[in-house]
């Protein structure tokens, strides 16, 4: 056996195998087929010998040679000794690397070569093949073979994910059977047709807009939508809660669930409308109402969405805008329309890395914005929004060709001192502007020398503050403190902060009226935090990055990424 896994040179071959059991079957045989170590040496020597005088060339072999292989019975033109032919086609490599091949091969694919012949479609019912596919196109981490390992029942893993409220075991019988699911049926019928959905989207809610991320989790596609922390906590972790999950209840069969409301998933619908967009619908919105009315849905909102009572919201206004925001989106009932959003592209020269960020504002609460870099310009989009400037509108507009250096500590103290340093920057844009107004928010160039220099924006602010540059060694932190009479709805602020840029914030009335963006400053505490000081409004927000990780949501190129600024503003405007 030793010799024929040394001939084979890959092991034991499906030939051995059957010298195998062809051995066991007749016992009597051991002595015929077995050799002992001189003749393994032999053998194995000869073989040896033959292959080099074979690579050598036909002219190489001397008569002797000739004679002795003649004489031995083991020349180059026995079958023993025969070149191993290199294989002609794909229908002659071993099945294990078939396997290999197909794996590396998109899903898509797969079909398409099951039709080519009868041993391509049996090495295609290989899970390993549709495990990989799954994991390296949708990131699905667990093994469906081991859902029950570590005394973790299918019910106890369903609660956990889907309804951490759930507390007791109704829902069993609502649990997919994973005993008969394989990852090729979890790629066909649930993974492959919902892979559109899969990624970061914002749900059409009028002026409030969100965040819903759509991800796979074993053999569940659940809608996450994100919900900042409970103002004015803006470093706390994100929360989420579930608004809709796929999952298979038998192994060609994907079903769609809504999961808003209290008592758990119910039937639901998905629609894709259009490309990058798609509408999800309830089917049994009476899973929505709670017994105590819509009293109780309101004390149960307020709960999650301020963490708090309305009795300890003691603003007039703000209870108000609390209640206007209850009215409105508890009306669609999960019945909402989404639009694919992508998280901005990063480049070296970028002040910080760009992303996702929660930050105050004021009454309304916390809010999620998108901060991306556009040549000498840092944006801030918002992703979440209120009555007065909505969702999609473009809430910062920081020029980083024009940096602001801070006074001493006493000095910024004075509102009137920080006033004057910011509107002297600001009346410089109005000069330079081509016309009496001042550059549209959307404008990539600003003047004054920005454009056409090769040296990044960054590199012109740390000039401004002292000499330094991107290739050297960090700016030194400078203090930092807000003017008197500056209301900030979270004192814990960094008191250090690295760089300080001229910027516009937009401010509007009730309804989106009478827009108008006013100056102010953009202040870097860290690559995670950054704030702006609201002149006019005499008011200060802070930001915080949101860490979570986010797959599916890189943008194909910047154009696109663009575009989808550009849209998320024709939005809501």
């Amino acid at each position: 056996m030793a010799v024929c896994a040394r001939l084979c040179g890959v092991g034991q071959s499906r030939r051995c195998r059957r010298r195998q059991r062809s051995g066991q079957h007749h016992p009597e045989s051991d002595s015929d087929t077995d050799m002992d170590g001189e003749e393994e040496e032999k053998i194995v020597g000869e073989m040896e010998a033959c292959q080099k005088t074979y690579a050598a060339g036909p002219g190489s072999t001397n008569d002797a040679g000739r004679a002795d292989e003649r004489a031995t019975g083991l020349g180059c033109g026995d079958t023993a000794c025969a070149r191993p032919s290199k294989p002609r086609a794909l229908l002659d490599l071993p099945p294990e690397l078939l396997v290999e091949i197909f794996s590396s091969l998109p899903g898509t694919a797969l079909p398409n070569l099951a039709l080519v012949c009868k041993k391509f479609r049996q090495i295609l019912s290989t899970e390993t093949i549709w495990r990989r596919r799954c994991t390296e196109e949708f990131g699905m981490k667990d093994d469906l073979r081991k859902m029950e390992v570590l005394g973790v029942s299918s019910r106890e893993l369903y609660v956990k994910r889907v309804n951490p409220r759930v507390k007791s075991g109704r829902f069993m019988k609502l649990l997919p059977d994973y005993e008969h699911m394989d990852y090729r049926d979890a790629y066909i019928h649930l993974l492959h047709p919902y892979r559109h959905i899969l990624g970061l989207w914002q749900p059409d809610i009028g002026p409030y807009g969100g965040l819903l991320n759509v991800v796979v989790d074993g053999l569940f596609i659940i809608g996450w939508m994100y919900l900042p922390p409970h103002d004015p906590r803006v470093e706390d972790p994100m929360r989420r809660r579930p608004l809709f999950r796929i999952h298979m209840w038998e192994s060609n069969r994907a079903t769609v669930e809504c999961m808003y409301g209290h008592k758990g998933p119910h039937k639901g619908d998905i629609q894709t409308v259009k490309k990058d967009e798609f509408s999800t619908k309830c089917n049994q919105t009476d899973h929505h109402r709670m017994p105590g009315g819509r009293q109780e849905e309101f004390r149960t909102w307020l709960d999650e969405e301020w963490g708090r009572t309305l009795e300890d919201i003691f603003h007039e206004h703000m209870q108000e805008l609390i209640l206007m925001k209850f009215i409105y989106t508890s009306q669609y009932d999960n019945c909402l329309t989404y639009r694919r959003i992508y998280l901005p592209p990063c480049l070296s020269s970028d002040l910080l890395q760009p992303g996702l960020f929660k930050g105050t504002y004021g009454s309304h609460g916390l809010e999620i914005i998108m901060l991306s870099f556009h040549g000498s310009r840092a944006k801030a989009t918002k992703l979440t929004g209120d009555p007065n400037v909505p969702a999609g509108q473009l809430t910062l507009d920081v020029d980083l060709s024009r940096p602001v250096r801070l006074p001493d500590l006493e000095h910024q103290r004075n509102i009137e001192e920080l006033s004057r340093l910011v509107m002297s920057v600001h009346e410089e844009v109005q000069r330079a502007a081509p016309g009496p107004d001042a550059p549209p928010a959307g404008a990539d160039e600003v003047s004054s020398g920005a454009e056409g220099s090769d040296v990044s924006p960054v590199a012109e602010a740390e000039d401004a503050r002292g000499g330094a540059t991107t290739s050297g060694p960090p700016l030194e932190p400078q203090p930092f403190i807000l003017p008197l009479g500056v209301m900030a709805r979270n004192e814990v602020y960094p008191r250090t902060c690295k760089m300080c840029f001229y910027g516009t914030g937009l401010i509007a009335g009730h309804g989106f009226t009478s827009p108008e963006r006013t100056p102010g400053l953009f202040v870097l505490f860290d690559g995670d935090r950054f704030g702006f000081v609201w002149l006019e409004l005499k008011s200060f927000s802070l930001y915080s990055r949101l860490t979570d990780q986010l797959e599916h949501a890189q943008a194909p190129s910047l154009e696109r990424f663009e575009a989808m600024l550009r849209n998320m503003q024709s939005w809501t405007s």
